[in-house]
């Protein structure tokens, strides 16, 4: 099974506090494993806050902006999500957002001012472990909405994700694929 790129929404049956009601942005998925980032964490951090930024760099436009908690593997480090496209050979276009794990590439897109979301760590699972979750029942799966990561608050990202497939949370009932 290849689910990415897709958006991964947890199911109700998942109880993990890391993923509890998480909309995860899957950009790569194979038999080695699957690489994403939770949408809908906001931190309380704002971006100016957690980057070492040259002077001269007009942060005007991020003075707002929250950074995400994108998952617990490598939390020091950070993935952007745009909707700008970034170059092969830095990152990932997956239906119309770019993603990379690039500094070059995040302060490119703070230059030109674009919209973006800087997630803090990611979601990373090894072979096969994915694909158990799926079929568990852990995680529903769909196609990549940009206008949910850019036009609707963290807060209201799951409702929404699911909302757009036809679902609410307290009528979804994920059995395993067995039963």
């Amino acid at each position: 099974m290849n689910l990415a790129p897709c958006l991964l929404i947890a199911s109700p049956r998942i109880q993990d506090p890391y993923f509890s009601r998480t909309v995860v942005l899957l950009w790569h998925h194979d038999e080695d494993g699957a690489i994403g980032v939770v949408l809908n964490r906001a931190l309380e951090h704002k971006l100016p806050d957690v980057l070492e930024l040259p002077d001269g760099l007009d942060t005007s436009p991020y003075l707002d902006s929250r950074v995400s908690w994108g998952g617990p593997v490598e939390t020091g480090s950070g993935t952007v999500v745009t909707r700008d496209e970034v170059p092969d050979d830095e990152g990932w276009n997956v239906r119309g957002l770019g993603v990379s794990r690039s500094m070059d590439v995040l302060m490119g897109l703070l230059k030109k001012g674009e919209p973006i979301m800087l997630c803090l760590g990611y979601a990373g699972w090894g072979p096969g472990q994915l694909d158990d979750e799926v079929r568990d029942g852990g995680w529903i799966y769909t196609d990549i909405q940009p206008e949910l990561v850019f036009g609707t608050d963290p807060d209201e990202r799951y409702e929404k994700a699911l909302a757009s497939i036809g679902l609410d949370e307290n009528v979804v009932w994920m059995p395993t694929v067995d039963e």
